[in-house]
């Protein structure tokens, strides 16, 4: 009779205690009413690495400023908040062809950019030495030449790395230069793209030029022939320069 009552009270006192899963409901319920937020993140795939582990970030309300809300992340693709004050046609960010970095077109704004694709075996290449010494001699006063080395012409089949000891070797270049890219077909990076756009024009050949006044505004193209140094560029860039940027505009 000693050993069937131990049993029967064995038995009580299991069906007492509450279930894993009970258990586990309270525990949740507890974390919700704490004054905790939770943001939980599950990756997409989980690997073996992580046994498909559930990631949970808590992190406390700040009960000083109810107004606080959980910060979001930018959109893909919009302008950063030091581009606020950037033309628009300047909010490009393209790696320098010497370095790599990822560099933003509006470190240049308020400043005359003479943009020109570029290339190393075109009968125009000579033109290298002339873009240097413009960019020399005006740069103090804001003028920027700004140079994209393209093969869309079969002209420029080296690395970046060749196309920089080239342009560094041969013409002494120091004006920026940005890594190899498309400028005159469908996948023409985007700043090509833009000026096509706004000018109807695209590059026919190397060297073509586009110039761009201080408020962002491209206000002239150029023919691969035409020379740095030519009367008619020349005017053009000492006025643009004499000239103070308009309001930006989008």
């Amino acid at each position: 009779m000693l050993a069937l009552g131990k049993m029967q009270q064995a038995r009580s006192v299991r069906s007492k205690r509450p279930s894993s899963a009970a258990s586990a409901v309270r525990r949740w319920g507890r974390l919700i009413a704490s004054p905790l937020w939770l943001i939980i993140a599950l990756s997409p795939a989980p690997s073996a690495a992580d046994g498909g582990e559930l990631r949970v970030v808590a992190a406390e309300s700040a009960r000083s400023s109810p107004s606080a809300s959980v910060p979001s992340l930018a959109a893909a693709g919009s302008p950063s908040t030091t581009d606020a004050g950037c033309p628009a046609l300047l909010r490009q960010t393209f790696n320098r062809l010497q370095t790599g970095e990822p560099q933003s077109l509006c470190q240049f704004q308020g400043k005359v950019l003479l943009v020109v694709n570029t290339a190393s075996y075109c009968g125009y290449t000579p033109q290298y030495e002339g873009l240097e010494a413009m960019y020399r001699k005006y740069r103090d006063r804001g003028l920027v030449v700004v140079g994209f080395p393209s093969n869309d012409f079969s002209q420029e089949p080296g690395s970046n790395k060749e196309i920089a000891e080239f342009c560094r070797t041969t013409y002494g270049v120091e004006f920026p230069q940005f890594e190899k890219s498309s400028v005159a077909h469908l996948s023409a990076n985007p700043l090509y793209v833009e000026l096509a756009r706004q000018t109807g024009k695209k590059p026919e050949w190397n060297f073509y030029k586009f110039v761009i006044d201080r408020s962002g505004r491209p206000v002239a193209t150029f023919a691969s022939a035409t020379k740095p140094d030519s009367r008619e560029m020349t005017t053009l860039i000492e006025r643009l320069l004499a000239e103070k940027p308009a309001a930006v505009q989008g």
